[in-house]
Parts: C-alpha cells; structure tokens; sequence
C-alpha cells in the first residue's frame, strides 16, 4: 500500500483525492494540506478517512511513512515543492505545467539525477481509452507511416479572466495538453511549429495579452504533419477529437457523448451534445494515470509520462508563443539546445 500525501485541496487535488480513496486500492492518502486550510475542507476529509490536514505542506514531506506527493497546488509551487519532495525522498506526482519556466524544470530534472524515485506529470489524455486506441493503431503499424495528424480541441466556455492573467496563456494552459497528445498520438517530438491565433471570443482576454482561437501547424520529427485546432468556447459542449491519416488507412475519434441515442422527427434528427466540463470528459483518465503511477512505484518500472515529457510540452508551448508574436515558423531548437535535455 503506497501512503500518499496530496498537497492543494483545490479542485483537482479534490478529484484526485476521492480518486484515490474511491478508485486506486493500492494506495491510500495519509495526509492533505493546503495553505488555505478550512473548516470545510477538513470536514470532507475526514468524510474520506484523512485525518492529517494542515496548512504547512512541509509536514507532509517530514513524514517517514508518506512515500509519495501529488502536487495540486498553483503552478508557481509546482517546481519549487517537486525539489523539495526529491530531496525528501518522495516519488512525485506533478500537474501539468511543471513551470512555465525551462530553467525551473530543469532544476527538477537535476535534482532527480541518481535519485531512484519516480515523477510523472498530469497529461492524463494519454490516459483516455480514444487517445490510447489511436496510439495503439499508429505503434502497430495498422494504418501505416502517419502522414498527416488533426487534433481539435475546444472548451465549452472561457476562464474568469483573474485565471487568464496567470495560466501562462492559450499555448501553456490549454493547447499544452495538445501538444502533449500530439507527441503521443504519433510517437515522434515536434521540430517546428506555426501559430495564427486571434481573440474571437472574448476581448477582455485579448485586453490581458492572451488570445483564444488558434490555428497550429506543426512539423514531427518522423515525418508527420499536425493540426491543432483550438478555441476558448464551444457552445455545444466539450470538443475532443483526433485522427490520424497514414499510408494504410486512416484512425479517428468522436466525441463522448451521455448517450448514443439519436431522435429522429419530422423537424430533423438530433443526438446529444458532447459532454460539457473535463472533469466529465476525462474522469476515467484521471483514475487511470494514478494508477499507472501507483504501479510504477509498486513495480520499479518506468513512469508513463516523464518529467522529460513535461519539460517537451512546455517547449513547445513556449515556441508556439514565439511564432504567434514574430508571425513565423519557429523551430523548438530555436527555444533550447538539443544538448541541454
């Protein structure tokens, strides 16, 4: 039984908390600190089992028992507390992004150096049961070499813009998870991307310097041509798709919907709209890839998605940036040296 500690009680330290209790039966949460720390908070806990909670999450890394951290907190913290947890020999599970810095996670990846623990980042897409159908075609070789990539992904509605002004933007808030997939999807890193992005949707996103449409095209280091689609709101749900087209055939993925069925009337036919928010979307992911980590620690087997990973995704986003503001192709070895990772 691996003892974990969850450090930020927020929304998705809430999910994976009860995922946890609910959903991994070897591993169990010994404690949850948050420095925000409430009533409430502690109520439901308590309601799980968990009776250390505190607002110092240094208490949770001077814990013998606790073998492994999730952290949940801001992205500021992720970084700095992902040190800080290596050097307390803790395994880490890190939400996505690990920085918005490359130099703050390379410091993560230095301290990992010689250290026999375990980190992986949250990019659990890779973890839905559509994405890992489309892998498994591309690594089996059933629809040949990939030639051409497409990923659409849109949310149902825009961030407050308080959130805007400090998720690191379109590129690594959002599009990160896609950057992530693509990669995955067609097992190959990115070597150049081109940006053309807008505000569309909202101006008060454009007023704090983020836009909220994006077309994105992306050259892969094995050949493939990419295509991400992006936009802030989706009025008719939560939109995730992919295909991928290669010499063989061609693979590709619907949305999930609440259910198949479909009316037919004189006025039309009609279905249902995609499911509306992540956590509806993507619950099943979220319980995959805490399992995934709890076996990599119970196993001494590789994590399924590296803080290399991690560090890839951001370099990419930090390249789509770059070419959306020079209106440019840029190449990700214009953002850091090969050698340096």
């Amino acid at each position: 039984m691996v003892k974990i500690g969850i450090i930020g009680a927020g929304k998705i330290g809430k999910l994976h908390t009860e995922n946890i209790c609910y959903n991994v039966p070897k591993a169990e949460v010994a404690a949850i600190a948050d420095p925000f720390m409430t009533d409430e908070i502690i109520s439901w806990a308590n309601g799980l089992g968990i009776t250390q909670c505190y607002k110092d999450y240094k208490k949770i890394l001077e814990d013998p028992e606790i073998e492994a951290v999730m952290i949940c907190s801001s992205t500021n913290t992720h970084a700095p507390i992902s040190i800080e947890a290596i050097k307390a020999s803790k395994h880490v599970f890190c939400e996505k992004p690990v920085d918005l810095e490359l130099e703050k996670i390379l410091e993560v990846i230095s301290a990992m150096e010689g250290k026999n623990l375990k980190y992986q980042v949250g990019f659990n897409r890779r973890f839905d049961h559509n994405f890992k159908s489309i892998r498994t075609a591309v690594e089996s070789g059933k629809i040949g070499d990939p030639h051409i990539l497409k990923i659409t992904s849109r949310d149902p509605a825009a961030p407050p813009i308080e959130y805007v002004k400090v998720s690191g933007g379109l590129f690594l808030d959002m599009t990160i998870h896609d950057f992530d997939m693509a990669r995955y999807l067609v097992n190959s890193d990115v070597t150049e991307i081109f940006v053309q992005a807008d505000v569309l949707i909202n101006e008060e996103i454009g007023k704090a310097g983020d836009v909220d449409t994006a077309l994105i095209s992306m050259k892969m280091e094995n050949g493939t041509l990419a295509v991400i689609d992006n936009s802030r709101r989706a009025v008719y749900g939560y939109d995730q798709r992919a295909e991928v087209f290669g010499s063989k055939g061609m693979i590709a993925t619907s949305n999930d919907l609440p259910s198949t069925a479909v009316f037919s009337g004189e006025d039309g036919v009609t279905g249902e709209k995609p499911l509306y928010f992540f956590l509806e979307r993507y619950m099943n992911s979220f319980k995959e890839e805490i399992n995934e980590f709890v076996n990599s620690i119970i196993n001494d087997t590789p994590v399924p998605v590296s803080v290399h990973d991690g560090l890839k995704s951001v370099m990419i986003g930090l390249a789509a940036k770059k070419s959306y503001k020079e209106g440019r192709p840029v190449k990700i070895s214009e953002i850091i040296s090969n050698e340096v990772i």
